[in-house]
């Protein structure tokens, strides 16, 4: 009689049972902690982008000329950022944006060091604020930007002359400080995806 070799015939109990599920929350935390470090990369950058732009601004934005007035008769004349509304209130969405971004960029960092994850709260705070200080930052760079296209275009309907022609280092300023400016803009809109996005993923969650 052949003899059964016990075994090949025994079956392992660890062979049938199902596979441990894997371990997402090593993963979870990683996305998380991801997050955080994106946050306070962006808020560094929206800082340093509008310091830079409002320094920038506030000190090379001002010019004087001799304008002639009268035959042989020039008086110097100056323009400056501050006899426009809408470059004070570029100035002063700015300096707001820096004072956010400080204040924001170490409550970030702080929940970095602390924690790897952001509280819930805390994000859903900084969605709301990011959102409103694109916004400002938005309607300051277009109004800035309204403003400095008119001194360098003019408006014939309205009769407003250009100034450019006289002031180019003045427009010149002003122009390059109002591109630069979309670099704070641009970081505001990432943040707010940023927010917007770990958020969905807590949702998501449950």
């Amino acid at each position: 009689m052949a003899s059964v070799n016990p075994s090949h015939s025994t079956i392992s109990v660890e062979s049938l049972a199902p596979p441990a599920p894997e371990n997402k929350s090593s993963t979870r935390a990683g996305a998380a902690k991801n997050h955080v470090v994106a946050d306070v990369i962006l808020r560094a950058m929206l800082f340093a982008t509008a310091f830079f732009v409002a320094i920038t601004f506030g000190v090379t934005s001002k010019q004087t000329k001799l304008i002639l007035v009268a035959p042989g008769i020039a008086i110097p004349m100056a323009a400056k950022f501050n006899q426009s509304p809408a470059f004070i209130y570029y100035v002063a969405a700015l300096s707001v944006t820096c004072f956010y971004s400080v204040l924001t960029g170490l409550l970030s960092a702080l929940a970095l060091v602390k924690t790897t994850e952001g509280s819930t709260k805390t994000q859903v705070h900084f969605a709301i604020l990011d959102a409103l200080l694109l916004g400002i930052m938005a309607s300051a760079t277009g109004a800035a930007g309204g403003v400095g296209y008119i001194g360098f275009k003019g408006n014939n309907h309205t009769g407003w002359t250009k100034i450019c022609n006289v002031y180019g280092s003045f427009c010149r300023h002003i122009a390059a400080s109002i591109a630069v400016s979309l670099l704070p803009t641009v970081a505001l809109l990432l943040l707010v995806w940023v927010s917007v996005f770990a958020l969905s993923k807590k949702i998501s969650r449950g």
